[in-house]
């Protein structure tokens, strides 16, 4: 009954920019706490970018820092993440996630976006960064 669907992915060039979207099903975003993350071909899962269902603060991974940007529209239950000056290492599937956990509970965004903790996932929008 919970579902999460990305869209957005492609290729793009070096430089160029993508705005993911994940829509969810089943549940109010706004009472969720929402991660974005990827995984590329040999590697782990990490986590780009999340934001606390409550507080909305944010996290984000070092090296996506001051490019991407995460962000929600409550009306239409969408979670975006805006990606500007990609590089041929933002190459990877773009998951999205939600989990019911927050600062409530004395957890903070950063560490379940490092640990991976959200209960729903999205399959995936594959994104690739080339010329």
């Amino acid at each position: 009954q919970v579902q999460l669907v990305e869209s957005g992915g492609g290729l793009v060039q070096p430089g160029g920019s993508l705005r993911l979207s994940c829509v969810a099903s089943g549940f109010s975003l706004d009472h969720y706490s929402i991660g974005w993350f990827r995984q590329a071909p040999g590697k782990e899962r990490e986590g780009v970018s999340c934001i606390s269902r409550s507080d909305g603060d944010t996290y984000y991974k070092y090296s996506v820092a001051g490019r991407f940007t995460i962000s929600r529209d409550n009306a239409k239950n969408t979670v975006y993440l805006q990606m500007n000056s990609l590089k041929p290492e933002d190459t990877a599937i773009y998951y999205c996630a939600a989990d019911s956990n927050g600062p409530e509970n004395g957890v903070t965004v950063q560490a379940m976006c490092v640990l991976n903790a959200f209960g729903s996932w999205g399959q995936g929008t594959q994104v690739t960064v080339s010329s």
